[in-house]
């Protein structure tokens, strides 16, 4: 995919996050590159290595808010939507109010960088909500956990993660 050297991520595990390390073991299909960790970020990521935004997923950490009580998710679209956060989301999750977390809170949560979330080595109770056109996708390209990196899985396997809900969940942009 794109430019990049792709290499069994089992067999570069300094290239992940360390929960994501852990989760790849179960993923032989999973294929990791290094990347400039300047451009880790979708827009410049997909410029620069010539991947198609429609084959990149981003993950994003929601807070859901109800009753005093705060809950986290993640939510995993294609480069090309938005996750439906006011809907979608917050419906499912039961909230009253559901919000991006601040990326302090999840970098701190999660164990990975800024820039290189991913929806592997979350935290085991919380939902990884997944958007059906990532399932539907052969190949996606996403965060490693780190910035330098990225992983290429097919879209299936981010549905099979526990944890994982698949859902109508992004709006076009």
């Amino acid at each position: 995919m794109g430019s990049l050297e792709w290499q069994p991520a089992a067999d570069r595990a300094g290239l992940l996050a360390d929960p994501v390390a852990e989760v790849i073991a179960g993923q032989p299909e999973a294929r990791v590159a290094e990347i400039d960790p300047e451009l880790a970020d979708t827009a410049a990521f997909c410029e620069r290595y010539g991947v198609p935004p429609e084959a990149t997923a981003n993950c994003v950490i929601v807070a859901a808010k109800r009753g005093g009580e705060v809950t986290y998710a993640a939510c995993t679209i294609l480069a090309t939507g938005r996750a439906d956060v006011n809907g979608v989301v917050r419906k499912h999750l039961g909230a009253r109010k559901v919000s991006f977390a601040p990326m302090a809170e999840a970098t701190s949560l999660t164990s990975m960088e800024y820039g290189g979330i991913t929806p592997l080595g979350l935290p085991p109770d919380w939902p990884i909500l997944v958007d059906e056109a990532v399932v539907n996708a052969p190949q996606v390209v996403l965060g490693s956990g780190l910035r330098r990196s990225k992983l290429l899985l097919p879209g299936k396997a981010i549905a099979d993660l526990p944890g994982a809900e698949v859902l109508a969940l992004a709006l076009t942009r």
